[in-house]
C-alpha cells in the first residue's frame, strides 16, 4: 500500500486532534509561515496540552511545506517552557523537541524519510495569536518564522 502525502497528513491531524482527551487539552490552533532551506511557504495545526510539568505544555504540531522542488510533511513532537509574566498580555516560551520528516520531490517519484530535532522561541497574546520562531537540526528544515492563532478548548 503507497501512503501519500495526503493520506499522511490526514491521519496525523486527526490523531493529534483525538490525542488527548478534551479534558486536557487547553488549545488547538493553525498555523502558517516561511522556512528557509527548503525555502518554503508552510500551512498546518497543532494542539495543546494542559500543563504536564510546572509551566510546561506538549505542543505537537503538523506541518506541510510547499516549494523549492519538493512537499515536506513534518510532525513535531515539542515541548513549550511557558515563562511567567505578571499582569501582560503576552506570554513567552521556548522549548522543542524530536521531529519526523517526509520529504516528496515534485516530478520523481519515492519520498525521504528523515528525524530531526527543533528548538523553538515564541510569543502569544491571551487571546490567541502567537509567532514563533524554531531552529531546526538534522533533517529539519534548518529555520522556520511561524504566525498562528490558538483556540481555546476550554
Amino acid at each position: 500500500m503507497r501512503l501519500t502525502i495526503r493520506s499522511i497528513v490526514l491521519t496525523c491531524f486527526i490523531a493529534a486532534l483525538a490525542a488527548s482527551p478534551a479534558s486536557a487539552q487547553s488549545s488547538a490552533g493553525i498555523r502558517a509561515g516561511v522556512s528557509g532551506s527548503p525555502d518554503q511557504f508552510f500551512i498546518g495545526g497543532h494542539v495543546e496540552t494542559g500543563f504536564v510539568a510546572e509551566h510546561t505544555t506538549f505542543r505537537p504540531n503538523v506541518e506541510v511545506g510547499f516549494g523549492d522542488g519538493f512537499t515536506v510533511l513534518a510532525i513535531n513532537l515539542e515541548f513549550a517552557y511557558h515563562v511567567p509574566l505578571k499582569r501582560h498580555p503576552w506570554k513567552v516560551y521556548f522549548g522543542g523537541g524530536p521531529a519526523a520528516i517526509v520529504a516528496s520531490p515534485h516530478g520523481r517519484g519515492g519520498s525521504d524519510v528523515g528525524g530531526g530535532f527543533n528548538v523553538m522561541l515564541g510569543i502569544q497574546a491571551r487571546q490567541g495569536l502567537f509567532t514563533e520562531l524554531k531552529l531546526g537540526l538534522i533533517d529539519s528544515p534548518e529555520v522556520k518564522l511561524t504566525v498562528g492563532y490558538a483556540f481555546r478548548t476550554r
